[in-house]
C-alpha cells in the first residue's frame, strides 16, 4: 500500500511539472507577445481606449468560451484533443503578428490568442485538478502556475533583448516561433507519458455535488476582482506615454512582475492549503495596491513597487481561483465547472477594463479608485462563499 501511494504521489507530481514546461514554453510566447502589444498598438494608432477595449474584449473571449470547451471536454471525455486545439490557436496567434499591418488586425490576433486559451484552459485546468487530492490543491495549482509565470518572466527578457539588439516589434513577435515548436514538443511528450491523467486521482477532493449557492458567490466575487485587474497592455502604455520609464524597459519591467508571480504562486499556494482565508485576504488586499501605485506614483520606483503587486493579483487568478473551484465539484464536472466560472471573471475583466479604459483619459486617480474598490469588494463574497463551504464539510 505504502508502494502504490509513493507511485501515485511521484506520477501526480510529474503530470503537474510537465504540464509545467507546456505552460513555460506557452508563456514564454504570449508574455512574450504581451510586453510589447501596447505599444505595437499604439505605434499602430490604436488610442488608449482602443488598447484596452482589446485587451478586455481578449480577455472576455479567452473565458466566454470555456463552459463549451468544458462542456465538450466532459461529454466527449476528448481532454487532449481540446487541448491540443487550444494551444495551436493560442500559440500560432503570436508570432503572426508580426504580419499584421493595422492595430485593427493586431487586435484581432490578440483576440485570437485568448480564444486559443479559452479553447485549452479548462481540460488542463480540470487534469491539474487530478492531482490534487495527493499534492493539495494549492500547491498542485501553485506549482504548475510558478512554471507557468517562469515562462511569463522570460519571454517579456527576450522581447526586451530583442528590442535593446535594435530589433523591432515584428522581429520579436517572428523570433517567438521558436517557443511555440518547443511548447508542441513538451504537449506531445505529455500526452504519450499521461493518455489518461484522470488515473492520477486519489480519493475525494471536492465537496458537493451540484452547482450550489456557494459556486455561484464565488462567481460573482471573481468577477468583481476581475473588473479590478489593469491589463499589462494598458500599463504598458501608461509607461510609454508618461515616459516614466525607456521603452526598452518596459518588457523588463513586465518580466520582474511575472518572476515577482513566481514566488507569489508557491507562497499563496502553500499558504492556500494551510489557511484558505488568510491567502484570499493577503492576496486580495496586496492585488489591489496595484493600479493606485502604478498609476499615482509617477515615477520609476513606484513603478519598481507595483510589478510585484501586479504579479500577487494573477497569483490570486492564476492559483488561488483554481484551488477554490477544483475543491467544489466531483470528476466529469469539473471542465464545465472551470468553464462557467472564467466566463463570468472575462465577463468583469471586459466589463472593467471598459470603465478603465474610459477612465484613463478623464483620471487615472478616478481608474485606480475604481480598480482598488472592485476588488476590495469581492473579498466580503469569497469569505462568505468559504463559511458557507465550511458549514457544508462540518455538516457532512
Amino acid at each position: 500500500m505504502k508502494l502504490a501511494f509513493d507511485v501515485a504521489g511521484s506520477s501526480a507530481l510529474r503530470f503537474v511539472l510537465i504540464m509545467g514546461v507546456v505552460n513555460l514554453f506557452g508563456d514564454v510566447t504570449y508574455e512574450g507577445g504581451a510586453a510589447i502589444n501596447g505599444q505595437f498598438l499604439g505605434m499602430l494608432g490604436a488610442s488608449a481606449a482602443a488598447i484596452s477595449i482589446i485587451a478586455g474584449a481578449g480577455e472576455f473571449a479567452g473565458y466566454a468560451l470555456r463552459p463549451v470547451a468544458g462542456w465538450v471536454a466532459d461529454r466527449t471525455r476528448a481532454y487532449w484533443a481540446v487541448t491540443f486545439v487550444g494551444y495551436a490557436i493560442n500559440l500560432c496567434a503570436v508570432p503572426a503578428m508580426a504580419l499584421a499591418g493595422s492595430w485593427e488586425l493586431a487586435g484581432a490576433l490578440i483576440i485570437a490568442e485568448r480564444v486559443g486559451r479559452a479553447i485549452r484552459k479548462p481540460t488542463v485546468e480540470a487534469m491539474i485538478s487530478y492531482t490534487t487530492g495527493e499534492l493539495g490543491r494549492g500547491w498542485a495549482f501553485g506549482l504548475n502556475t510558478a512554471l507557468d509565470e517562469a515562462g511569463a518572466t522570460l519571454g517579456p527578457l527576450i522581447a526586451a533583448l530583442i528590442l535593446f539588439m535594435r530589433g523591432d516589434y515584428r522581429t520579436a513577435y517572428a523570433l517567438l516561433t521558436i517557443s511555440v515548436v518547443l511548447a508542441i514538443v513538451a504537449l506531445v511528450a505529455a500526452r504519450l507519458t499521461f493518455p489518461v491523467p484522470e488515473r492520477l486521482e486519489r480519493g475525494r477532493t471536492a465537496t458537493a455535488e451540484k452547482l450550489g449557492l456557494s459556486y455561484w458567490l464565488y462567481m460573482v466575487a471573481g468577477a468583481l476582482f476581475a473588473a479590478g485587474l489593469l491589463s499589462y497592455e494598458l500599463g504598458a502604455f501608461h509607461l510609454e506615454r508618461t515616459r516614466t520609464v525607456p521603452t526598452e524597459w518596459i518588457p523588463v519591467l513586465l518580466a520582474f512582475a511575472t518572476g515577482s508571480g513566481v514566488i507569489s504562486n508557491l507562497i499563496l499556494g502553500r499558504l492556500y492549503d494551510r489557511s484558505g482565508k488568510t491567502a484570499l485576504i493577503v492576496g486580495i488586499v496586496l492585488s489591489a495596491c496595484f493600479a493606485p501605485v502604478l498609476l499615482e506614483g509617477g515615477d520609476l520606483a513606484a513603478a519598481l513597487i507595483a510589478m510585484p503587486l501586479w504579479g500577487i493579483g494573477y497569483a490570486v487568478q492564476d492559483t488561488l481561483m483554481k484551488a477554490i473551484i477544483a475543491g467544489l465539484l466531483p470528476e466529469g464536472r469539473r471542465g464545465l465547472a472551470f468553464g462557467l466560472f472564467y466566463t463570468a471573471y472575462g465577463g468583469g475583466w471586459l466589463l472593467g477594463s471598459v470603465a478603465i479604459g474610459l477612465l484613463y483619459d478623464r483620471s487615472t486617480l478616478e481608474l485606480a479608485v475604481f480598480a482598488a474598490a472592485m476588488q476590495l469588494a469581492s473579498l466580503p463574497l469569497f469569505l462568505l462563499a468559504g463559511r458557507r463551504v465550511g458549514r457544508r464539510g462540518r455538516s457532512n
